[in-house]
């Protein structure tokens, strides 16, 4: 109930004391006083200032947090909840970590009675005993130790390793054979256990779950653990990596394949005690999160809604299901979305879930039980779980569980899970000043990895998502990029995963040297610019530069350039260089090793680039494709030059239809320069375009997709040398530049990298071409 309702329901106005006071309906509301709040080495904010409802929130400096309270709330009467007083001062206390003295068969050292945010302890272990884990830990500002849980075992004889104790925790259960189980729990009554309470012993000498961990109030998950923790559970694009380290930990991510049916059901709290500055990055984490997995060819279905004391369906499963919104519209959705207006006083978690189980049932009618078997259900909650209204929402879940099971019961004594706990995961990201673990705990499921979060802060959580994608499986996708992550300090590391598919040749002989772009179009081959290889190059005059891991110089094999690429071809028509059919490509002499650094682009007129642009099926044609890359008059792209950061990114414009022809104009004898075939960029028609520079030549001109790179173009060549050093140099009002256009060159393409009656490589996949 907000106040300005409650305004118009009061039967008289009374003045009490001095201070205004609502009255009726047998009850009275008023401002708190802010008196004895202040926090002593931090500070406070408060949601709706001092009247009632608003919720004053503590917050400290890193390695700190707010004792004895997190926050306040101002109750009706005019009074805060665990009201301060002046003998128990507000303050922000020393982080403390759970102790790590837990080794049965070994010692730590040093041995405090607490251990505080920068302490550090060493651990050994007795004779006869071996190591395993980190040697040296130390107290870290989130509430948690560094490294590996320490672990002292003999480990003879055991189907599975000792799975250890990890800080703060007790064990029961010292037999690891197969079917044995260890439980765990945390000591004291301020410690409270996260991760599996038991594992089970299994025959590939791994333990079910993951290893538990012991946290305390103040205890979060930074935004780099919940990436590398952050999983799904989706048949063919999710399994469970193989165990790191010391065999104690078992991780899930997200892996996404080419196929499968998924939905994915998003809720963000937006209750009173959910600053607005929290709901913003929770929507922009869900936002990033969307934008990633539509960067492959899975296409999920979306279910997000907003809740406090109602619910606000913002983007609708069934909708989707439908084809009534896309997937553009859905995120513009989400962006939109404002709490202000709404009535945010209350929660009603259970309604949350009770709103994705009556959307489940009607998905499940309309596509029929068998084909329901093979729908994926992930439900991501964002909460602080302070529900006050509808009741528990644990029996909810329980009833997901029990529709997505499908009753499936479990009897042999080597099944230790529902043979279908794969296709449900509800993961609980816990947001805001106080977060109540033991109501959200219970709420999360799923097989493997962690599925509860506790966030202190969620605001850098969308540059995280990035990580959480394993690629692994999808190494060959083109187009696949990182995007810009700020806290990644590494310039080159940065560049190599923005754009992995730039090359730089170097075309050495008879003591000169010339320097060209390229671009990696797959694993063996690179793109670039016919005059980069000028008439008596040989291969073993070429080098390309794209570090890979095994080496950043690659030796040549062969070169093809475009067969109608002749430079003289129009010097009695007073063109003294014709770049017509500027294109060639080179093929190393070992193919590169593809990872996240390294990777192809996405060009024309193959399947892979139909996948990209989430085309189905060979019936779209090359001509939809550059329907949908040319869509404009104006089509903004980009192409790379490089600098001292390794490489920077150009914008420019290529004009096209009504505008090409004013573009083209500034070449001279242009009427023959310049054919079909390019594109016209440069200018300060609209925009002040960057211009090509020579070192440039050869380099992709790109457009993205969200987290997909097509590449539509070949720098070739320009009207003037704005360039002295290269580098990010912008155009003036009659410099031009003149792209290749990849659509008009896609047979020459075709026929070297799509060319099936060779060994020597796996050839890419073309749509059919016209001629």
């Amino acid at each position: 109930m907000s106040r300005a309702w409650v305004r118009r329901i009061q039967s008289k106005r009374v003045e009490e004391s001095g201070v205004e006071v609502l009255a009726g309906a047998g009850e009275i509301w008023c401002d708190c006083p802010e008196v004895n709040v202040q926090i002593t080495g931090g500070s406070y904010t408060l949601t709706k200032q001092l009247e009632t409802g608003s919720n004053l929130i503590y917050s400290c400096p890193e390695g700190y947090y707010p004792y004895p309270e997190l926050k306040r709330v101002c109750q009706r009467g005019g009074t805060w909840d665990r009201a301060p007083r002046k003998m128990s001062n507000q303050r922000c206390r020393l982080v403390e970590c759970p102790d790590p003295a837990v080794l049965k068969e070994g010692s730590v050292s040093p041995s405090e009675e607490r251990y505080y945010v920068g302490n550090e302890t060493t651990y050994d272990c007795y004779s006869g005993y071996a190591f395993r884990g980190s040697y040296r830990r130390v107290c870290l500002p989130n509430g948690k130790w560094s490294g590996n849980t320490p672990i002292c075992s003999r480990d003879s004889g055991n189907n599975c390793h000792d799975p250890g104790i990890p800080a703060g925790a007790s064990r029961s259960g010292n037999i690891f054979d197969i079917d044995d189980k260890v439980t765990y729990s945390c000591d004291g009554n301020q410690l409270f256990l996260v991760g599996s309470k038991e594992r089970v012993c299994q025959e590939n000498g791994h333990w079910t779950g993951i290893e538990p961990a012991c946290y305390y109030k103040h205890t979060f998950d930074t935004p780099l653990e919940v990436s590398q923790a952050f999983g799904s559970a989706i048949k063919e694009t999710l399994t469970t990596s193989q165990p790191i380290g010391d065999d104690t930990q078992e991780g899930r991510i997200l892996r996404i394949s080419k196929n499968g049916t998924l939905n994915i059901y998003i809720a963000v709290d937006i209750s009173e005690s959910i600053t607005e500055e929290e709901v913003d990055s929770a929507k922009d984490a869900v936002i990033a999160l969307i934008k990633k997995i539509a960067s492959f060819t899975v296409t999920p279905n979306y279910e997000v809604v907003f809740f406090s004391s109602e619910i606000t369906e913002v983007v609708k499963i069934l909708d989707f299901m439908e084809g009534k919104i896309v997937l553009e519209k859905a995120v513009e959705a989400i962006r939109e979305f404002k709490k202000e207006g709404l009535d945010s006083i209350g929660t009603n978690l259970k309604q949350v879930f009770e709103t994705f189980l009556e959307r489940m049932a009607i998905i499940k009618e309309r596509v029929k039980e068998e084909a329901f078997k093979d729908h994926r259900h992930v439900l991501i909650v964002f909460t602080d779980g302070a529900y006050n209204m509808g009741g528990v929402p644990t029996p909810s879940v329980e009833q997901i569980k029990k529709m997505v099971y499908m009753n499936q019961a479990v009897d042999t004594a080597e099944q230790k899970t529902n043979p279908r706990e794969e296709y449900l995961d509800i993961y609980i990201f816990g947001i805001g000043a106080v977060i109540f673990d033991e109501d959200l705990l219970p709420l999360r499921t799923g097989t493997g990895g962690q599925h509860f979060f506790r966030m202190d802060d969620i605001k850098n959580l969308q540059h995280t998502f990035d990580s959480i994608i394993d690629e692994s499986e999808v190494l060959g996708l083109c187009g696949l990029h990182m995007a810009f992550d700020p806290k990644m300090k590494d310039r080159k590391e940065v560049k190599r995963k923005m754009y992995p598919w730039f090359a730089f040749i170097k075309i050495t002989r008879e003591n000169t040297a010339s320097n060209c772009m390229g671009s990696l179009v797959s694993g063996e081959f690179i793109l670039t610019a016919a005059h980069c290889l000028p008439f008596g190059v040989t291969p073993n005059d070429i080098t390309v530069d794209i570090d890979d891991g095994l080496g950043k110089v690659k030796r040549v094999k062969n070169f093809f350039v475009h067969p109608n690429y002749n430079i003289s071809a129009k010097v009695g028509q007073k063109v003294e260089e014709f770049y017509d059919y500027d294109v060639a490509l080179i093929q190393l002499e070992e193919g590169v090793v593809i990872s996240k650094s390294v990777r192809p682009i996405c060009i024309p007129c193959t399947k892979e680039t139909n996948d990209a642009l989430q085309l189905v099926g060979d019936s779209n044609s090359c001509d939809r494709q550059e329907e949908i890359l040319f869509k404009d008059s104006r089509e903004g792209l980009n192409f790379l030059t490089k600098t001292e950061n390794m490489v920077d990114e150009k914008d420019v414009y290529a004009k096209l239809g009504p505008n090409r022809e004013d573009c083209i104009k500034h070449a001279v004898n242009s009427n023959v320069a310049v054919t079909d075939n390019f594109l016209c960029t440069g200018g300060l028609d609209g925009h002040r375009d960057h211009i090509a520079c020579k070192g440039d030549s050869g380099g992709a001109v790109f457009k993205n997709f969200e987290h997909r790179t097509i590449q539509v173009a070949v720098v070739s060549w320009g009207t003037k040398d704005l360039c002295s050093g290269g580098g990010l140099v912008e155009s003036d009002a009659t410099s031009r530049d003149f792209h290749i256009n990849l659509f008009k060159v896609a047979p020459f393409l075709k026929k070297v990298l799509g060319n099936e009656d060779q060994f020597d490589f796996v050839p890419l996949k073309f749509l059919d071409l016209k001629g």
